[in-house]
């Protein structure tokens, strides 16, 4: 009995010890965990640090003609950027107009990097001005042929300039322009630009508040190819503005607009 007792009491005595030994360490533990979240917050700040020195200095340096290479190196590196999600919560987009900076001083012509500039730019680093201020000097270097659809950077400067400047005049003008950059092509896409961004237009000459302009524009940024919180980020505006976003027999997603403007 008293052996009995003995290999009991034994395994009993050694977990105390490990509860002991855990509760006279645990505050220190916690103290290593806060000093580790401290140091890899200011590791960050270097990388990012670190980041815009290699911008900056790519801004400057020669290409040797391989400018199209160096636009498309740092584009993959911008979208490593933009998609590490847990960083960037920790230390923001302020990046993000630096590679377009980078991006589009190289290679204006690029036009996927237009849709990602006004994104990354305008609603998640908070800096509409910028974007809109890349994409004007991008345009001067394109026209409505080329490159082919270049008329989508119209209608991209519209959104920033519309639904993060709330600058209608500005928006009106670019939507217009959209329209007649797109109206150049007779297939079936181009064509359906033309019609929205006039109608977009017209719905902002008539009212500079237009919800269904507003409503057009967030429509435009859900059903581009972006991520999934900006689809509800997007989503959640157009509802607040009294449109809907329905599922369709067809598994495809349609904006209803409200009944009145």
């Amino acid at each position: 009995m008293l052996l009995f007792s003995k290999a009991i009491a034994t395994p009993f005595v050694i977990c105390l010890c490990f509860i002991g030994v855990g509760l006279i360490q645990f505050p220190q533990l916690q103290k290593l965990l806060i000093n580790t979240q401290v140091a890899s917050l200011e590791t960050l700040e270097k990388d990012i640090q670190s980041e815009k020195l290699q911008l900056n200095l790519l801004k400057k340096i020669p290409s040797f003609g391989y400018d199209n290479l160096i636009s498309n190196w740092v584009y993959l590196n911008f979208l490593q950027y933009f998609g590490d999600d847990d960083v960037r919560a920790q230390t923001g987009y302020s990046l993000s107009p630096e590679y377009f900076e980078v991006i589009l001083e190289r290679d204006p012509r690029f036009l996927k990097s237009y849709l990602s500039l006004s994104m990354s730019t305008s609603m998640y680093a908070g800096m509409p001005e910028r974007a809109i201020a890349l994409t004007e000097k991008g345009l001067k270097s394109l026209s409505p042929w080329v490159p082919e659809r270049s008329y989508y950077v119209w209608r991209y400067k519209a959104v920033d300039e519309l639904l993060f400047l709330g600058n209608a005049q500005a928006a009106q003008q670019s939507f217009a322009t959209a329209a007649n950059w797109a109206s150049n092509f007779s297939d079936a896409e181009s064509q359906l630009i033309a019609t929205n961004s006039q109608r977009t237009a017209e719905f902002l000459q008539r009212n500079p508040n237009s919800k269904y302009a507003q409503i057009s524009s967030w429509a435009m940024v859900f059903n581009n190819q972006v991520d999934e919180r900006t689809r509800k980020r997007a989503m959640s505006e157009i509802e607040a503005l009294g449109g809907k976003v329905i599922t369709t027999p067809e598994s495809t997603q349609k904006i209803i607009f409200p009944p009145k403007d």
